[in-house]
């Protein structure tokens, strides 16, 4: 399967499927820290365990930064 992640092409093999919180763990990024956006439409962190990536997908993952004055 070949996805686009944070804009770079990106390779998943000897998977058939892979779920949005499936990637997050394989990248030992913490869901609570992020949020993710398939083919420019944001997900529901409700859905980060029942969306399944497809072929071709964009996949951005946006992190809050805290900070200011």
């Amino acid at each position: 399967m070949r996805l686009k992640v944070n804009g770079n092409d990106e390779e998943i093999t000897g998977i058939e499927s892979i779920t949005v919180i499936d990637l997050l763990t394989k990248r030992e990024i913490n869901p609570e820290m992020v949020s993710v956006e398939i083919n420019d439409s944001i997900l529901k962190k409700d859905e980060f365990t029942t969306t399944l990536l497809k072929d071709g997908d964009r996949v951005e993952f946006l992190y809050f930064m805290g900070g200011g004055m």
